[in-house]
């Protein structure tokens, strides 16, 4: 059986990792070197590092940060943020990531998806997808969140599949910072409708109920959290032993 992951993610702002409530009141949570290192002593499966504001404040992912935590790190490192080309694409691989995440730019450009794969291989190419409930339907949002699109998710999660997208990231916007647990609602429709593995994200709180919740119900590949990591509330290590008497078929 192919074991479930748990993933930190550093949500990058100025080179300095920051968490907030729906990409909202950023609060400083430390520096993205160090707690790169510190979750990979600790067993986390992989990183993912998104650098939150590049997109809307038009520029590219911060290289220099990528590559001192790419020294730093021995597992998958996934980047996003900023990316607009094929060329930001290879920058970042070249600096070191070995997956990059499509968010904005995979909506407004879906060619992107498709040029990435045949490029790079699908392996390295992940494309965040940010929902939000509206009237009882799950539509695609861009822009940290603040737009919505046209896309409602299972539609969307069938377009980048046909791109040649290689894993989904799904983060649940309403959810994201709460600490209330994921939204197992739409990682399991969305989990169900793909053959593309799903890191479910948005919500995790210091409960590992949470995370057996996501994996056994929402049957999620993998798990994305943040503060609960950054400001030891449960570190990797106890998640890990927790969810494994749990049952869950975990990476010790």
């Amino acid at each position: 059986m192919i074991t479930k992951r748990i993933i930190p993610c550093l949500d990058v702002k100025d080179g300095q990792t920051v968490k907030g409530v729906q990409f909202e009141n950023l609060i400083h949570a430390g520096d993205p070197v160090e707690l790169a290192k510190k979750y990979f002593e600790d067993g986390a499966d992989e990183l993912v590092f998104l650098d939150i504001t590049a997109t809307n404040d038009k520029r590219k992912t911060i290289l220099d940060v990528v590559e001192k935590v790419a020294k730093n790190v021995f597992i998958p490192f996934t980047v996003g943020g900023g990316i607009r080309s094929v060329q930001d694409i290879r920058d970042l691989l070249s600096a070191g990531a070995d997956k990059v995440s499509l968010n904005t730019a995979a909506v407004e450009k879906p060619d992107l998806i498709s040029q990435a794969s045949s490029t790079f291989g699908a392996q390295c190419v992940t494309v965040s997808v940010d929902v939000r409930k509206y009237d009882g339907e799950y539509y695609v949002v861009i822009h940290a969140g603040h737009e919505k699109t046209k896309w409602k998710v299972l539609d969307w999660v069938k377009e980048i599949e046909n791109l040649g997208a290689g894993e989904i990231l799904l983060t649940s916007m309403d959810a994201d910072g709460t600490k209330n647990g994921y939204d197992v609602e739409v990682t399991k429709l969305v989990s169900e409708n793909t053959n593309l593995p799903v890191i479910a994200s948005g919500g995790a709180g210091a409960d590992v109920n949470h995370f057996i919740d996501v994996f056994k119900n929402g049957k999620a590949d993998a798990a994305l959290a943040a503060s609960i990591f950054h400001f030891g509330l449960l570190p990797v290590p106890k998640l890990k032993a927790e969810l494994c008497k749990a049952g869950i078929e975990i990476r010790l």
